[in-house]
């Protein structure tokens, strides 16, 4: 791995904090408690991942006033003990030919509205409503949006470095020759570096040349770049846990005068947004800041998604920087900040950073060129 040394682990403490953190914000929201099933939740709420998702119950259960129970098939408990939020919790264990569905429903009340996470199996709920008819359920996204949106300082820490590595990684990728090589190719390379600069998953590696960039999720293919080709690159993954996301979008030789004006325009936005960032301001106003000035041109129907999406143990979560979001942001919140125009037949553009809010106003994790990159 290069750069900066790996952060030190989250402790048992920092996960105790986390439970009680979820817990109050439950009962904040009058729900009877949480049930939280693997996934990005189970990990920043416990720091365990079961070595596969299988119709085997595996389940948190987590209610104000009563200590967090992890329901586990006992064939994963040992995995389980290791997990580094253990010492915060209860193991309650059960064996095949046992009902999972009584041993939790055990741990609740007959009655009241519980948060689930979003990645809960529908076999799993569907269960637990037939064993406590009295229950109803919420998803997380739903009942609960901001439990991860604000994240303290070892995660920004963490955020930071993620976004680091992605800066070094177009530093270099920006180096290597595109013309005459296939979309995958370079993708391959894009996931090589992010690997190489500490990463340790790599979730997407969009290269999108010409008319595929007008694809905001286009999966790098067998096309061959050519000289005069718009490319956009969109590439991130974990890095100690936590996620990269950046965005650029290169030229192969002299571009003309409208690719650069496009582009143009398209960093104008993505300022446009950074500079909305600040406490107290409605996520929905990073939206409207970035989209007016494409709207202004009179590109407004070629900016086709959101400004920007969470990130933290996933690459994207709540909050969302979207018209209707009125959610104010608050220091700690990180982000992105992605406009684009998307010409159909023809090509696209987009700038992304992460972003992070602070006291007085926004900080971005990513920091590379944001003028049009002309590449071999």
């Amino acid at each position: 791995m290069t750069g900066t040394a790996a952060p030190a682990p989250f402790t048992a403490d920092d996960y105790r904090a986390r439970l009680a953190r979820a817990a109050r914000a439950a009962a904040d929201a009058g729900l009877a408690g949480l049930l939280v099933a693997p996934g990005p939740d189970l990990v920043w709420l416990t720091g365990y991942t079961p070595t596969a998702a299988t119709e085997r119950l595996t389940l948190l259960v987590l209610a104000p006033g009563r200590d967090p129970v992890l329901v586990v098939p006992t064939l994963e408990a040992a995995d389980a003990e290791k997990a580094p939020g253990a010492p915060a919790l209860t193991l309650r264990d059960w064996t095949d030919g046992k009902d999972p569905y009584a041993l939790t429903a055990a741990l609740l009340d007959g009655s009241g509205r519980f948060g689930v996470s979003d990645n809960a199996w529908a076999l799993h709920l569907l269960a637990l409503q037939r064993t406590l008819p009295g229950t109803s359920y919420a998803a997380l996204t739903e009942a609960l949006p901001m439990l991860r949106a604000v994240k303290d300082a070892a995660e920004l820490d963490r955020l930071a470095a993620a976004g680091a590595a992605a800066d070094a990684t177009f530093e270099e990728i920006r180096n290597v020759r595109f013309g005459g090589r296939r979309e995958a190719e370079v993708a391959a390379d894009l996931d090589r570096l992010l690997r190489e600069h500490g990463h340790t998953v790599v979730d997407f590696t969009i290269v999108a040349a010409g008319p595929n960039g007008a694809d905001p999720h286009h999966e790098a293919g067998d096309r061959v770049i050519a000289d005069g080709d718009m490319v956009v690159l969109d590439f991130g993954g974990l890095l100690g846990g936590y996620g990269s996301d950046t965005s650029r979008t290169v030229h192969v030789g002299t571009p003309t005068d409208e690719e650069r004006r496009v582009h143009d325009l398209v960093r104008e936005a993505q300022e446009a947004g950074f500079r909305a960032v600040r406490p107290g301001v409605a996520c929905q106003e990073v939206d409207r800041a970035a989209r007016a000035v494409i709207e202004r041109a009179g590109y407004g129907p070629y900016f086709i998604h959101r400004t920007g999406h969470g990130i933290g143990v996933t690459t994207h979560e709540p909050p969302y920087m979207i018209e209707g979001e009125r959610q104010p942001l608050v220091p700690g919140m990180c982000f992105s900040v992605e406009p684009g125009i998307y010409l159909p037949g023809r090509f696209g553009v987009r700038v992304e950073d992460i972003v992070t809010v602070t006291e007085e106003g926004g900080r971005r994790l990513n920091d590379t060129e944001r003028e049009l990159v002309v590449v071999d």
